[in-house]
């Protein structure tokens, strides 16, 4: 299959989805413009809210939600896939779902996953996160074509959960997408050597469109977007935690090579685990 471009939108969204769909759009044009086909913006691009009453006004329904209507409509405009990392959307029944929505070129919406792995976790200097308090996690994987290569879903704190990525490059996917709103904490500690190790474990590219800076909601996200190669060789960078673009070419042929030099996926085997009890030792107090 033919190289071609794909492109990691790095932004800064603040509480307001008019002013960050505005944002998205200056910057996926100018990733579109830079000759990209694949585009991803990151987790929560259409609002930073972490106040629950906020929220309630913040977020609606697919339908009627303009982060979803632009996507579609500028991928339309530029021929490109066009990747919402994520953005909160009002299920149903009433709850939310950290939801990534992928368009075609002809704007139609071609696939959409909802964020498996909730973020409940308590990090040093008191803090602490419950996203399972706010959304609901969804239940399937997803994997899709884009003609030059089949993509795999992933939002987050799914990165820290192989086997999600194991299970999409099984079902051949060759680009796997981890668009993200890491805390600067969790991200100088782990974000590049979890990306590459995910890309390295599995022969395939990774893109990851990054939220970075302090936000209006308070937040501190920790930016440095990434374009990783199978062999786990990053190919573009944002350096910083500012608002940009980074490009990078792909070519899918690599992914195979790469598996073909270390067939780990062939070479998978299915194993049981046996749990062996200490000895009782003879005179041990009881």
């Amino acid at each position: 299959m033919a190289a071609f471009k794909v492109a990691a939108i790095q932004m800064r969204s603040g509480i307001s989805p008019d002013r960050n769909v505005a944002d998205m759009e200056r910057m996926v044009r100018e990733a579109a413009g830079q000759g990209a086909r694949y585009i991803q913006t990151p987790e929560m691009t259409g609002a930073m809210v972490r106040d629950a009453e906020a929220r309630e006004t913040a977020f609606t329904t697919q339908d009627k939600d303009s982060v979803a209507a632009a996507a579609g409509r500028l991928a339309a405009e530029l021929g490109v896939f066009l990747h919402v990392g994520s953005t909160a959307i009002r299920r149903a029944d009433g709850k939310l779902a950290n939801r990534a929505l992928l368009y075609a070129p002809d704007g139609t919406l071609r696939a959409q996953y909802d964020k498996i792995h909730m973020f409940d976790v308590d990090l040093d200097r008191g803090e602490s996160w419950r996203e399972s308090s706010a959304y609901e996690p969804g239940k399937e994987a997803v994997v899709t074509d884009l003609g030059e290569a089949r993509l795999g879903f992933a939002v987050c704190y799914d990165l820290r959960f192989p086997q999600l990525f194991r299970a999409e490059a099984l079902a051949g996917a060759n680009l796997l997408s981890v668009p993200a709103a890491f805390t600067r904490q969790t991200g100088e500690a782990h974000w590049h050597i979890l990306l590459r190790a995910r890309a390295i474990e599995n022969g395939a590219y990774v893109v990851a469109a990054a939220q970075g800076g302090v936000h209006e909601d308070g937040r501190e996200t920790y930016g440095h977007s990434l374009i990783v190669d199978p062999w786990g060789r990053i190919l573009a960078e944002a350096d910083h935690d500012e608002p940009g673009v980074i490009v990078a070419e792909i070519d899918s042929a690599q992914s195979a090579a790469a598996r073909a030099k270390i067939p780990n996926l062939k070479n998978a085997r299915e194993f049981t685990l046996e749990t062996v009890a200490a000895p009782t030792l003879r005179g041990a107090a009881s």
